[in-house]
């Protein structure tokens, strides 16, 4: 539990930096090291689903975030750089991965099921009253499309939405210059 605040405490800190710090190619590292902390903290709270989730999009948005970013200011490194803000970026990034190194250490090992360690877990649930409430032959099925169906239809839509946002932004040609060649 203690990881868990400690990924908490540099997670606040980042926040403070990307809101405090006047470059904004910096704010948008911070940002992702905000999100990939958020996953991590999914991962330790055992959702991987939804880690997996916030992994994508933040990577989708901080691939839009940068482009906007290059788009709108130059982003060359000229004279000394900032010693506090390389030294607080640096200690982010180590309190990060030595967060998911211990979030890797409490997961049990491969090929152990999280859900019978736990009787009352909605898995079981799902096993056993899958096939009567569901009339589905397929358990996998059930869960998806009877049981999690909001939760599916959620996950698909905001993967499908950063996917299209992604393409939009970093397509090479835009519709001006595909009706009028001569630009």
């Amino acid at each position: 539990m203690t990881v868990f605040y400690i990924l908490l405490l540099f997670m606040i800190i980042a926040a403070i930096i990307a809101v405090e710090t006047k470059n904004l190619l910096g704010a948008v590292i911070c940002i992702g090291a905000i999100g990939f902390g958020a996953s991590l903290m999914f991962l330790f709270l055992r959702a991987p689903d939804i880690a997996i989730t916030q992994i994508v999009v933040e990577v989708l948005g901080l691939i839009i975030l940068i482009r906007a970013c290059i788009s709108r200011e130059l982003t060359f490194i000229s004279g000394p750089r900032e010693f506090f803000g390389v030294v607080v970026s640096v200690a982010i990034i180590f309190a990060i991965f030595l967060a998911g190194i211990e979030v890797l250490k409490t997961l049990p090992d491969f090929g152990t099921p999280i859900f019978a360690q736990v009787p009352e877990a909605a898995s079981q649930t799902y096993i056993s009253e899958g096939m009567q409430k569901t009339g589905a032959a397929n358990l996998v099925a059930s869960v998806i499309l009877d049981f999690r169906a909001y939760d599916t239809l959620g996950e698909a839509t905001v993967l499908f939405t950063a996917i299209i946002g992604a393409t939009v932004i970093l397509r090479k040609k835009t519709k001006k210059l595909l009706e009028d060649p001569d630009q």
